[in-house]
């Protein structure tokens, strides 16, 4: 456990640091934003069309509950999964523009 009167731990980084970019500048390079907001668009749209082919058009009467909630899972996975997909694309991109 730390000492609390230990000076060392409270005293602010010397002036010769330099300043590190930050994790905003990191997602802001890589644009997560905007591959966020594409693959949960995907994933939403890609959720529409399978409950439309699996539970619309064959009528299927299982629970509403059990359905949304199957809906909302996949559509948070598949807009995860496009996510990660776009943003290591980005990374890779940047990567090849820093060689």
């Amino acid at each position: 456990m730390a000492d609390p009167s230990d000076s060392t731990a409270t005293e602010p980084p010397p002036d010769d640091v330099p300043d590190r970019p930050g994790v905003a500048n990191v997602l802001q390079a890589l644009n997560v934003r905007r591959n966020a907001a594409v693959g949960f668009a995907v994933g939403v749209a890609f959720t529409l069309f399978v409950v439309y082919v699996y539970v619309i058009v064959p009528d299927r009467s299982y629970s509403l509950g059990l359905w949304a909630t199957l809906g909302f899972v996949l559509a948070v996975g598949t807009g995860l999964l496009v996510t990660a997909v776009l943003t290591a694309g980005s990374a890779v991109r940047r990567a090849r523009e820093l060689e």
